[in-house]
């Protein structure tokens, strides 16, 4: 049978893609329909290591013809991430193929296009390319985002967004909040699996408390939680979502490994946001987006945000006190900047700028507390958010309580050590790679 213009440039999007669409422990498989209306699949092995590049779960989708999406009505949720390994975007790939009946499209903080800073979005629109009605997700959740799904007319919530590996990065709680509306409005949930551009080797960090919970954390995760999109998918599935679990499918990658960082993966990076502009960025961003909890500036209005962090009149003093911590893979630099928009705009910033000299023994939350301790000891102006923004980022109030008690790095990561062990015994359980 001779395809159509439509499917030949919807089978361009495989090209180069291998493998099938894989099932894992605890999810789901099979139609579309209301919450538990499918039946769990039985455990597999890891999705193992391939030769060359990663393939995302969006090629595998590809490979294997789009089965999981065959008969239904298909909205995705994406941005400027969602894209095919040769740059161009999922939507525009699935609206050009006659097997997918892609009917709307839902945009996330910062926007389907991605041009909204943080705390923001796009609003609804139509998308000029495909003529796809456009949905604004931020700041909906529960019913309110279950009637937007009933009201585009979708059977199945498609998923794919580059998350960066830290919990209050808000697109793996779109995630969350789209699988629970999901359930509610008895449409099912397919997640198509990019890299942790950080690695997956472990979670670090503390375990957010639930009277702590926000759209920066929904449930107790660890701060750097170490799994991809669909491991968060089943974990939330499979822990966080037991009232009202979702119909729920996973697309996972091949070639992707735990210790693999982003710059291995041979995919290109795509910033997922406006304020974080390369896989450094998100090395860094777990330890030093506590900065937003201060006074401090944590680099945004710079080309290197989350990379520099600082106030006006710090000086070298910070620099020689962080590195005389001796955190491991990382060495601190003197470093000074005048940001163009949010905190000390205009004005120029005493601070330093992190150097990972070795990504493997780099731990992004202690390095970010080490740099919070030592701020507030050579700085009497540190001060933090009046409304303790630092509580809804750490997860609790213990990271203030002890930097203010004078704690150091190592007392403040042995009060948390106890809620990570737990949850790294949880994560375990949700993981598809070796």
């Amino acid at each position: 049978m001779t395809l159509s213009r439509r499917g030949v440039l919807g089978l361009a999007g495989a090209i180069g893609s291998a493998g099938a669409l894989g099932a894992g422990p605890r999810e789901s498989a099979g139609a579309t329909g209301a919450a538990g209306a499918t039946a769990p699949v039985g455990a597999t092995a890891p999705v193992g290591a391939a030769v060359g590049r990663v393939r995302t779960g969006f090629e595998r989708l590809a490979a294997d013809g789009y089965a999981a999406l065959a008969g239904q009505k298909v909205g995705v949720v994406t941005n400027p991430t969602g894209i095919t390994a040769d740059a161009r975007h999922l939507v525009d790939v699935l609206h050009a193929d006659e097997r997918v009946d892609l009917v709307a499209v839902f945009g996330p903080e910062h926007g389907f296009r991605g041009t909204a800073q943080a705390g923001g979005s796009e609003g609804a629109s139509r998308d000029p390319a495909t003529g796809l009605p456009v949905y604004d997700t931020y700041d909906k959740s529960g019913q309110k985002l279950a009637d937007v799904f009933t009201a585009a007319g979708i059977d199945t919530v498609v998923f794919d967004i580059q998350d960066v590996g830290a919990r209050f990065y808000t697109y793996i709680w779109t995630l969350y909040d789209c699988m629970r509306a999901a359930a509610l409005a008895g449409k099912a949930v397919v997640v198509l699996d990019r890299p942790n551009p950080v690695g997956g080797r472990r979670a670090a960090g503390p375990v957010l408390e639930r009277p702590y919970a926000s759209f920066v954390g929904r449930e107790p995760i660890a701060l750097a939680h170490g799994m991809t999109a669909a491991e968060l998918a089943r974990l939330f599935n499979g822990e966080f979502l037991t009232d009202r679990p979702v119909g729920l499918r996973t697309v996972p990658m091949s070639g992707w490994r735990r210790e693999s960082f982003f710059g291995e993966t041979g995919l290109p990076w795509v910033p997922p946001s406006p304020n974080m502009p390369t896989p450094d960025t998100a090395l860094a961003y777990a330890g030093t987006c506590l900065f937003e909890g201060t006074n401090l500036s944590e680099g945004r209005g710079t080309t290197t945000p989350f990379e520099v962090v600082g106030a006006e009149g710090l000086d070298r003093r910070w620099a020689e006190a962080a590195n005389a911590l001796g955190l491991p893979g990382v060495w601190f630099r003197e470093a000074y900047f005048t940001p163009t928009f949010s905190k000390h705009v205009g004005k120029v910033c005493g601070g330093v700028r992190l150097i990972v000299h070795d990504r493997e023994a780099f731990d992004p939350v202690r390095a970010g507390i080490g740099l919070l301790i030592t701020a507030r000891r050579v700085w009497s102006g540190f001060g933090w958010r009046a409304d303790h923004w630092i509580d809804r980022l750490t997860g609790s109030d213990r990271v203030r309580t002890l930097v203010d008690a004078g704690a150091d790095v190592d007392e403040v990561a042995g009060d948390w050590a106890a809620g990570l062990a737990r949850f790294g015994a949880v994560r375990e359980e949700y993981l598809l790679y070796p």
